[in-house]
C-alpha cells in the first residue's frame, strides 16, 4: 500500500516558477541542519529555564520565536540565515511551551503527544484542502508559508512529547532513545525507495522524528549523570550546537550561489530521481 498526502491529478506538482520557494530543499545539509537545530533548541531550553527565572524565560522565548519568525515571513524568499534562526527559535519555545503544559497543567507525556498528533493532523488537512498540495517545493505564497510553520510548530510540539514519552514515561532513557528515532528515521527513506509512500508524506515524517532524535542527543549529553545523561551541561551543549549551526549556515550560503545538481531534491517534493 502507498501512503500519500497528495491529492491525485496534476494539480500538486503545479509550481509557480515565477515567485522564489520560500523554503528549503529537503537535501542531505538540510536534515543534518534540521537534527541540529532540534537539539539547539532543547539544549537552550533546559538553559534558560534553569539560569534564569522560568517564567521570564518562557517570555524571552517567546519574543525570540515571533521576532524570528516575523523576519523570516517578511523575506518572502529562502534566505538561509533568516530561515534556520526561525527554525531554532521554533525548537526553544516550542520545548518551553511543551515543558509547560506537562508541568504546569500536568497533562501525562501521551496525553499532550496525542493532542499535538490531532492539531498537527488538523493544519496538513486544512492546508491540502486550502493549497491542494503539502510539497515544500510548493511555498510560494504567504499563506503557503504560514501553513507551512505553522506545520513546523505542530511538529516540534509533537516529537518533543514523543521524546519525552519514550525517555521518561516508558523509562528508556536518553541513549536508547536516541537508538529508537535513529531506526525510526530510517523508515521514511526505505518507504520512499520500496515506493510505499510518496516523498511529501516521508518528508514530514521524518521531519516529526528528527525532532525527538535531536533533542535526546542533547538531553544525553547535558544531562547529569544521576539523570542519565552525560554531564557536559546545558549551556556548553548550546554553545558547542550555536557554533555547529553556524557554519552550517555559512556552508548553506555558499552553496547557494553554486548550480543545483541535475536530480532535484525529492523527499518532500515531486520527483523520484533522488532519495531526498
Amino acid at each position: 500500500m502507498r501512503v500519500s498526502l497528495e491529492p491525485l491529478g496534476d494539480h500538486a506538482t503545479m509550481t509557480s516558477h515565477s515567485r522564489p520557494t520560500r523554503v528549503p530543499d529537503p537535501s542531505p545539509i538540510f536534515w543534518v541542519a534540521k537534527a541540529v537545530s532540534t537539539a539547539l533548541g532543547e539544549a537552550v531550553s533546559d538553559f534558560s529555564i534553569r539560569a534564569l527565572d522560568p517564567v521570564g524565560a518562557v517570555l524571552l522565548g517567546f519574543a525570540f520565536f515571533v521576532l524570528a519568525l516575523a523576519w523570516q515571513l517578511t523575506r518572502r524568499r529562502y534566505l538561509p540565515g533568516a530561515y534556520w534562526l526561525a527554525v531554532a527559535a521554533v525548537g526553544v519555545f516550542g520545548t518551553m511551551a511543551a515543558d509547560v503544559v506537562h508541568v504546569v497543567i500536568g497533562l501525562p507525556y501521551a496525553a499532550s503527544a496525542a493532542l499535538y498528533a490531532l492539531a498537527l493532523a488538523s493544519v496538513f488537512v486544512l492546508w491540502r484542502r486550502r493549497e491542494g498540495t503539502l510539497s515544500v517545493h510548493d511555498v510560494t505564497t504567504t499563506r503557503r508559508e504560514l501553513f507551512y510553520w505553522a506545520a513546523v510548530v505542530g511538529t516540534f510540539a509533537l516529537g518533543t512529547a514523543v521524546g519525552d514519552l519514550t525517555a521518561v514515561t516508558f523509562g528508556l532513557g536518553y541513549l536508547a532513545s536516541v537508538a529508537v528515532f535513529a531506526v525510526l528515521i530510517a523508515v521514511p527513506i526505505i518507504a520512499w525507495r520500496m515506493a510505499w509512500w510518496t516523498g511529501v508524506f516521508g518528508f514530514w515524517f521524518a521531519y516529526v522524528f528528527t525532532r525527538p532524535l535531536g533533542a535526546s542527543v542533547a538531553d544525553w549529553l547535558g544531562k547529569p549523570v544521576d539523570e542519565g545523561g552525560v554531564g557536559v551541561g546545558t549551556g556548553w551543549v548550546s554553545l558547542a550546537l550555536t557554533a555547529v549551526m553556524v557554519v552550517l549556515v555559512v556552508v548553506m550560503r555558499a552553496r547557494r550561489g553554486s548550480p543545483a545538481p541535475a536530480a532535484a531534491a525529492s523527499l518532500g517534493g515531486h520527483s523520484r530521481q533522488t532519495l531526498i
